[in-house]
């Protein structure tokens, strides 16, 4: 045996097993912080009060603290609905999956006119805003790879398009 290599074995076990050590605590130490930062705060009453007076018959609602607002999730008639809250409980927008079949004439029409046209649609989102504005937002593809996300006004303009890598 060599004698600069009697404590090198050893060593690189200990430095191996702290390494082990140190990713076993981060992976332990975010799923408990996913737990707990889940629901910090409490919903303001103006939220929940204005999600029951803008959608009485509203069933199944979850809500969630995104921190930098809140969600509700619940469901109208067997629809999926999300409303979006700020800090204050003021109501921001709330989005609905729609049929590609509901989708405005006019909506339709834009797309099959625009360079969209020979995309596949996956999925079709009406947006109301607190603004009273009304956007489509739909999710294409062509392929496996090209995918965006395309906002239409009801009046089938294009007013935003977003290259995205998921859905």
């Amino acid at each position: 045996m060599k004698e600069g290599r009697i404590f090198a074995f050893p060593l690189k076990k200990i430095v191996m097993k702290k390494r082990i050590f140190v990713f076993c605590l981060s992976v332990t130490a975010i799923l408990f912080s996913n737990i707990v930062f889940s629901q910090i705060r409490k919903i303001p009453s103006s939220a929940t009060e204005t999600l029951k007076q803008k959608y009485p018959a509203a069933e199944k609602v979850e809500w969630k603290d995104a921190i930098s607002h809140f969600t509700a999730k619940f469901q109208v008639e067997a629809k999926d609905y999300e409303a979006h809250f700020d800090n204050d409980g003021n109501w921001k927008e709330s989005l609905v999956k729609v049929d590609e079949s509901d989708v405005p004439e006019a909506v339709r029409d834009g797309i099959a006119k625009s360079k969209y046209s020979d995309w596949t649609i996956d999925k079709v989102e009406k947006i109301e805003s607190s603004d009273d504005k009304v956007q489509y937002r739909l999710q294409v593809k062509k392929g496996d790879i090209k995918k965006k996300i395309l906002y239409y006004t009801p009046e089938g303009k294009l007013s935003k398009d977003n290259i995205t890598l998921w859905f």
